[in-house]
């Protein structure tokens, strides 16, 4: 769900003559991430399965206790992005130059 707003917002500024090396950064950036994502959980549900199994609990108790902290991770990284999302990626509206909200027919002028 995130992803096309995410690529959207990356790729506002990007000039013409650059997009498809800007596109090529922030869907390698994508991947990275959720591989380096994916690891740091499955890293931390696996000590976590460790350390409870040594402690002395069952299998499925301990990978269900392992499971647990990987996604309460996980929500917490969620939420943090989405506030620092929130705080730090505001639309900006830009004045038009001469001083007056443009015509709905000024606005689509060029297009066709």
């Amino acid at each position: 769900m995130a992803f096309n707003p995410l690529l959207l917002a990356a790729m506002n500024d990007a000039d013409p003559s650059e997009a498809g090396l800007a596109s090529g950064v922030v869907n390698t950036a994508f991947m990275m991430g959720g591989a380096l994502g994916l690891a740091i959980l499955a890293s931390i549900a696996a000590s976590r399965t460790d350390s409870l199994r040594a402690s002395g609990e069952g299998p499925l108790d301990a990978l269900t206790g392992g499971y647990h902290l990987a996604f309460l991770v996980g929500a917490i990284f969620a939420i943090a992005a989405a506030t620092i999302g929130a705080t730090l990626l505001r639309e900006t509206v830009v004045a038009p130059a001469h001083g007056r909200e443009p015509e709905p027919a000024e606005e689509f002028a060029g297009v066709q």
